[in-house]
């Protein structure tokens, strides 16, 4: 996944399957009653859908119902503001504390560890561009990179340079034994 936090992707499918689902239920609804298969008493085909009854409702409950109405509005209209807020959420660590003691505190940015490791990738001469983000919990931090190398560069040299340099670096400056990598190799000729 790319840098927008899991659980937005999570969210995103839950709405969208709640959204479906009774989407779904109204369209069977609709070709249901436009079809006469449902009980007459139930949803009559032939009337308007906005018939006397729905009308006696409207007229009996008339000063509340449309503040009913209203307020159904404005939450559902709260819910899709949040939804489009959520969407630019990003899975970026910020700042984590490596060591606390007595001594005093070790307190690490995420982004100047992502920074060092993007700077160490770009270092070799097979790579164009390196960018990079530290994502996930303080407890269990990851790395996402982002590589645009030389197409006629071999991937050997680009894996030893991630594998053996520039990720072993970054998990002895963070003192932890592992911590994920993910990286995205874009080729591009020079």
């Amino acid at each position: 996944m790319s840098a927008v936090n899991r659980k937005t992707g999570r969210g995103n499918r839950v709405g969208l399957l709640i959204m479906g689902v009774l989407l779904l239920l109204l369209g069977g609804y609709t070709l249901a009653r436009g079809a006469h298969t449902l009980p007459r008493a139930v949803a009559p085909g032939d009337e308007p859908l906005v018939n006397d009854p729905v009308r006696a409702v409207f007229a009996a409950h008339s000063p509340w119902l449309w503040w009913v109405i209203a307020l159904a509005a404005i939450v559902l209209a709260l819910f899709g503001l949040r939804w489009l807020l959520v969407q630019g959420r990003r899975d970026r660590l910020g700042d984590f504390r490596l060591q606390s003691g007595s001594g005093g505190t070790t307190d690490v940015r995420g982004s100047t560890v992502a920074d060092a490791v993007a700077d160490e990738v770009g270092a070799h001469p097979a790579v164009l561009s390196a960018s990079a983000a530290m994502v996930g919990t303080k407890a269990h931090p990851a790395v996402r990179l982002r590589v645009v190398a030389d197409e006629d560069a071999p991937m050997s040299a680009l894996r030893e340079q991630l594998g053996r340099r520039a990720i072993p670096h970054m998990r002895q400056a963070l003192e932890l034994a592992h911590v994920p990598a993910i990286t995205r190799v874009n080729l591009e000729r020079r």
